[in-house]
């Protein structure tokens, strides 16, 4: 007789896909009902749960009728203007396809480290979406064992199909159209989230984009025209502020977030500068404040890879897990010209000299 004091382990989902001798994947479809199932598997996965006294997670919330299919989608923010938006257009592309969502905010290094310790995903989910979540090797690899399909929204994972832009190339394209109208003396402000320690591969390789793009100019590159803010609209103005206050002065700025952008002509105006009179002033996203400020922006289709991701994790779900190819989806980025950019104030010499 078993002691009631010692805990028994509970049955996963990969312990029915092991004993049927099937992918995760696979198991989690039969069991909820999917029809691309072949009969002799179908039958291996419900003897293997029936095995191991295994309960669904429709029966413990007392499920309907008909398959119910659930993906989760996991996130460092909820509240940042890219992040609410892909979310929201990801959620509604699956549940017009009769999807349920179970959205994971994983904002801090504690927490992203405690769900993957737990992992609580297991027999819960048909598959995983990560938006631009930055995951370690070891984070990588707990997600891959679960065997579910996987696609990640922005940074690549290896093995999984991912759908982003070229961030290097929207950064390069900000700051070519900065150099093409003639200035030299262009700032780079990187919004970098100040409420969590993980780097995001995007400011990195917005970063790197800017670099080239001086580098290729023959424009050397200053590191004191480089300021650091948090990711917001008052991040953007402490870094504008910073610079303002350096011993060099830009005639340009080049943002590499939308909230950043934003705050950078604010911090500006309210110190009598002008834009782009006095400083031009570039972005990275189209955020719909920067429409407002009528700033000049690389934009990217924010809603379109939301739309894109969702269809290829929903285009894997009914292909039995099966990817179909890894190689990253890339949309384009285009330049949107505003009012905020301009070529440089001239500087007008003392007659005699």
């Amino acid at each position: 007789m078993n002691d009631p004091a010692v805990p028994v382990a509970r049955v996963t989902l990969a312990d029915v896909a092991t004993r049927a001798g099937v992918s995760t994947a696979t198991a989690s479809r039969t069991l909820r009902g999917g029809s691309k199932v072949a009969p002799d598997t179908r039958q291996r996965v419900l003897e293997a749960a029936r095995d191991l006294s295994y309960v669904t997670v429709m029966e413990a919330l007392g499920g309907g009728s008909g398959p119910r299919r659930v993906v989760a989608v996991i996130a460092p923010f909820v509240h940042r203007w890219f992040f609410g938006s892909v979310m929201s257009a990801a959620t509604e592309c699956f549940r017009a396809n009769g999807y349920d969502v179970l959205l994971y905010h994983l904002g801090t290094v504690e927490a992203r480290d405690s769900f993957f310790a737990r992992m609580p995903l297991a027999g819960r989910v048909d598959g995983i979406l990560s938006l631009s979540m930055p995951l370690t090797d070891e984070h990588t690899l707990s997600l891959r064992s679960l065997g579910l399909p996987l696609v990640s929204l922005g940074p690549e994972i290896p093995g999984s199909p991912s759908v982003g832009i070229d961030d290097v190339a929207a950064a390069r394209c900000a700051v070519n159209h900065l150099l093409n109208l003639g200035h030299e003396r262009i700032a780079l402000i990187r919004g970098i989230p100040e409420e969590v320690d993980f780097d995001f591969t995007p400011s990195a390789q917005r970063r790197l984009g800017y670099e080239e793009a001086l580098r290729d100019a023959g424009v050397d590159l200053d590191p004191r025209l480089i300021a650091s803010g948090g990711h917001s609209v008052d991040g953007g103005a402490a870094a504008t502020a910073e610079l303002l206050g350096g011993p060099v002065r830009p005639t340009a700025m080049f943002a590499d977030q939308g909230e950043v952008a934003a705050g950078a002509v604010w911090a500006l105006r309210r110190v009598g500068l002008r834009v782009p009179e006095d400083i031009s002033v570039v972005g990275v996203d189209d955020h719909e404040m920067t429409q407002v400020l009528e700033l000049t922006t690389v934009a990217q289709d924010v809603t379109g890879q939301a739309v894109t991701a969702a269809r290829l994790l929903m285009q894997m779900l009914d292909d039995d897990g099966e990817a179909p190819s890894t190689a990253p989806i890339i949309l384009p980025t285009r330049l949107i010209l505003r009012s905020s950019t301009a070529p440089p104030p001239v500087v007008r010499r003392p007659a005699g000299e």
